[in-house]
């Protein structure tokens, strides 16, 4: 089973912007920006059904 480049670029893409989006939403819930905080966790909610659709994409590709 060999995976496609682009897709675990894909991949490693969309984990860094999980992570970055949650050290913001934590930096901002810390200092009680709390309309900034729930758009960071949205845009991480966001994130989780992405990369399962990259995920099955790049399972799925034909090599």
């Amino acid at each position: 089973m060999k995976l496609r480049v682009m897709g675990v670029a894909v991949l490693c893409i969309i984990l860094m912007l999980n992570v970055i989006f949650t050290q913001y939403m934590v930096h901002q819930y810390y200092y009680e920006n709390y309309t900034n905080t729930l758009i960071f966790g949205g845009l991480n909610i966001f994130l989780f059904p992405a990369a399962i659709y990259v995920y099955k994409k790049t399972i799925n590709a034909k090599a």
